[in-house]
């Protein structure tokens, strides 16, 4: 997968309230790097926690689930779009399905 708008993700991370979260967002796209989804199941046998929302959303929990990460996916393309990351209190002020 291409991940778009890893600006987003770093600027999360380059945060100090959230520096911790760093190793677990590196890891994340490492991984996510190698992989090529075809559909919401490829992702849920690899994410077993990950959140498959309308709109080609799909939650993710980062680092024990402290942090989330919506990605609006393109399979055709194989192109993952990160539309946020944040805290839960963060993730439950946003819609998920339109962000």
């Amino acid at each position: 997968m291409r991940i778009i708008s890893i600006k987003t993700i770093k600027n999360f991370w380059y945060n100090q309230r959230y520096k911790n979260s760093e190793p677990s967002l590196t890891s994340w796209c490492r991984d996510v790097r190698k992989d090529k989804w075809a559909s919401p199941g490829d992702i849920k046998r690899k994410y077993g926690s990950a959140s498959i929302l309308k709109n080609n959303r799909v939650v993710f929990n980062i680092k024990g689930n402290k942090y989330r990460l919506v990605a609006k996916i393109n399979y055709r393309l194989q192109i993952i779009f990160i539309r946020f990351v944040g805290t839960h209190e963060e993730y439950d002020k946003i819609n998920a399905e339109e962000i």
